[in-house]
């Protein structure tokens, strides 16, 4: 590869990359508290307890 054909693909990734972390940094619903999900880290009830068989 030439050096311009690797600026070009270089200047590519980068755009792309651009547009990701421009994508990311987008208001969000958790951000505006618009959330339909409430307590999703409560207290669990029933908490599973795992035991070996023995024989």
């Amino acid at each position: 590869m030439t050096d311009a054909e690797n600026e070009r693909i270089k200047q590519s990734f980068r755009e792309a990359l651009d547009r990701k972390n421009h994508r990311s940094t987008a208001p969000s619903a958790q951000a505006a508290g618009d959330s339909k999900i409430n307590h999703t880290h409560g207290p669990a009830e029933h908490k599973r307890e795992f035991r070996r068989k023995s024989g």
